[in-house]
């Protein structure tokens, strides 16, 4: 095993430890992928840095439907010549994934983020301000096992910042929710409190929102590129094209990700169910066990409603994504998906139990 306090820098903890020992790698290491350019991924460990490709067993296994590594895996990595190149064998198991139904008509998912601790779901308060963007976001980062944070930038270009923040307060459910200004330096003290050294902390949200002026302010220099939003919408381009990961000063691992156009939940009923928490509460008070909440007699969501107690556009919203997972239900297979599930969360169990079995001792 390589130098803990080497491997550690990256975020190596007891637990991905717990998982490495349950195989036998030979004269393998484990790496973490930093950063991907097409079917290349920058690796880094106790070695330094380089560059790795796939195997040709991974590859293989990528068509019978393992993913490829993305930014954030730690991967089985056979480290050639001290370090100039590496052939990647293998993925470890990942603690925590966000992904997204693939853009376009394909049915497949896209990992955009592995083993994130918590992700700062990032929207803008100027004239892009969107708390059903943000729900749509909240849930996929429920179902993918990181913590979320909502981070409303641009406090400086907004007029009605209390009326704006009350209302992302009111989706949050308790979510902690942030309001700074990347561009002056307003409220970044408190991210602060998760950038914990070895954590891994991801920056999610539509272009323009102001991703890559966060990440300049946390890393304290200008590593990532900025353009201006349009005047006209404040939607902006593409700065960032492709997923890094930093190391922060403080020891944090922050990684920056491109402005998503469009984000389609995947596999996300769970995430849906959690982010609106509210409305199946008061579902449960509906006369009718199977009230739809579309006018039948006694359904409490809509008494809600009329009460002005719970947003009409939240609950249409609700409806919206539970029917893009309905669809993504019938198009996948859902029994393999489901058994899928249970394996990888028999084994998270598993490695969980030897973790802290090693914790005790």
């Amino acid at each position: 095993m390589q130098t803990r306090e080497a491997l550690q820098r990256w975020g190596w903890s007891s637990y991905f430890e717990a998982l490495w020992n349950e195989g036998e790698r030979g004269s393998a290491v484990p790496t973490r992928v930093i950063a991907q350019q097409r079917k290349f991924w920058r690796i880094a460990g106790a070695f330094g840095e380089c560059w790795g490709e796939a195997s040709g067993k991974l590859r293989l296994a990528a068509e019978e439907g393992v993913e490829w590594p993305t930014v954030g895996d730690w991967v089985v990595a056979d480290v050639r010549e001290a370090g100039s190149s590496a052939l990647i064998l293998e993925v470890l198991p990942r603690r925590s994934r966000f992904v997204r139904k693939m853009a376009g008509k394909k049915i497949a998912e896209q990992v955009l983020a592995a083993n994130v601790d918590t992700a700062l779901l990032v929207a803008a308060l100027d004239g892009d301000f969107n708390p059903r963007r943000v729900e749509r976001y909240l849930a996929q980062c429920w179902e993918s096992g990181a913590k979320p944070v909502i981070v409303l930038n641009k406090a400086d270009a907004c007029v009605d910042m209390s009326v704006k923040t009350t209302e992302m307060e009111r989706i949050a459910l308790g979510t902690d929710v942030r309001v700074i200004s990347a561009r002056t330096g307003q409220g970044m003290d408190g991210l602060e409190k998760f950038m914990k050294h070895g954590q891994t902390v991801v920056l999610l949200g539509s272009s323009g929102v102001g991703k890559s002026t966060i990440a300049n302010r946390l890393l304290g220099e200008m590593q990532q590129e900025v353009q201006p939003v349009r005047e006209g919408d404040s939607r902006g381009r593409h700065t960032t094209t492709a997923r890094e990961l930093f190391v922060l000063p403080g020891g944090a691992l922050l990684m920056d990700t491109p402005g998503l156009r469009e984000l389609q939940l995947w596999d996300a009923a769970e995430g849906v169910s959690q982010t609106f928490a509210d409305i199946d509460a008061l579902a449960a008070e509906c006369r009718f066990a199977d009230c739809t909440h579309e006018g039948e007699p006694g359904c409490a969501v809509q008494a809600a409603v009329s009460a002005g107690t719970l947003d009409e556009a939240r609950l249409e919203n609700r409806r919206k994504l539970l029917r893009e997972q309905e669809f993504l239900r019938r198009k996948i297979d859902p029994e393999a998906r489901q058994a899928e599930k249970r394996r990888i969360k028999h084994l998270m169990k598993e490695v969980r139990e030897i973790y802290l079995k090693r914790k005790k001792h």
